[in-house]
């Protein structure tokens, strides 16, 4: 399975997403999480590009469990691209949520806590400044719901949301990122030594050819004899993708008027 795209030609239709998204919402701004990651990488510089580097800021929210490597990138990054970039220690403001819980939240729902401080922050800087917040989820992460309800996936525009891990790193390299940014082990950072594919249980490579081949409506059968993989591993992700929908779709809401909202009254996603 080729997974192979045209890295100008994406990063142009993009940029011209971004643009175009902005300007119908009357707005210039945008405001972005950088984490020190290749998606948040990708995100920031193509809104650089879209709008401008005055338009578009960088916030990193770092708390205890941010990698000492992902603030190094962070600063590489800022550096490198000439990126707007403010900061602000998360860890006060976790550790009284976590004092404030009804229950004593373990590793995951901490984890989670943690993306939802950061939603919180960011929308909040947008409303001070007039700006819409730009997500950095990717396709991969999207398809199987790794991303948390209202944390990281809670944003206004989510521009790589239908590019797979795979073919992000290919853009992050035709947009000239630090090779090391590109190799490391993608991480949340929202627990000690997590990473994403020790948490998935798989790597990216093959998780994105098993989606690539659902999206084709491949039969798992075909899926898992086309990679040489076990049929479970396929079934696997088949099901993560189906238990994973009521994330990606707004609150579901039972029919009683003539057009109910998000189901036969439909507005237009992109204009222009």
């Amino acid at each position: 399975m080729d997974l192979t795209v045209d890295p100008k030609e994406v990063a142009a239709v993009i940029e011209d997403f971004i643009k175009t998204y902005v300007h119908n919402a009357g707005l210039k701004n945008v405001v972005i999480g950088l984490s020190g990651g290749v998606d948040s990488a990708v995100v920031s510089i193509l809104c650089k590009r879209a709008l401008g580097r005055d338009n578009v800021t960088c916030i990193f929210l770092p708390d205890d469990s941010t990698p000492i490597e992902d603030t190094r990138h962070k600063d590489v990054l800022v550096k490198k691209f000439d990126l707007v970039c403010k900061e602000k220690n998360i860890t006060h403001l976790v550790e009284e949520i976590r004092r404030s819980c009804i229950v004593e939240p373990d590793k995951v729902a901490l984890g989670n806590i943690k993306a939802r401080v950061r939603m919180i922050l960011l929308f909040e800087y947008a409303n001070m400044t007039r700006s819409l917040v730009c997500g950095t989820s990717n396709k991969s992460e999207m398809l199987i719901g790794y991303f948390t309800k209202y944390g990281d996936g809670g944003v206004d525009i989510q521009p790589l949301a239908d590019l797979y891990k795979t073919q992000v790193f290919q853009l992050a390299r035709f947009l000239d990122i630090p090779e090391d940014i590109v190799k490391k082990p993608p991480t949340a950072g929202l627990w000690k030594c997590q990473t994403d594919e020790k948490e998935i249980g798989l790597n990216y490579e093959t998780l994105d050819k098993i989606l690539y081949g659902l999206e084709l409506k491949m039969d798992v059968n075909e899926i898992s004899e086309e990679l040489g993989i076990d049929k479970e591993i396929v079934e696997g992700v088949r099901r993560k993708r189906v238990l994973s929908q009521h994330k990606r779709r707004m609150p579901l809401i039972p029919k009683v008027g003539v057009r109910t909202p998000g189901l036969d009254w439909r507005s237009p996603v992109h204009e222009g």
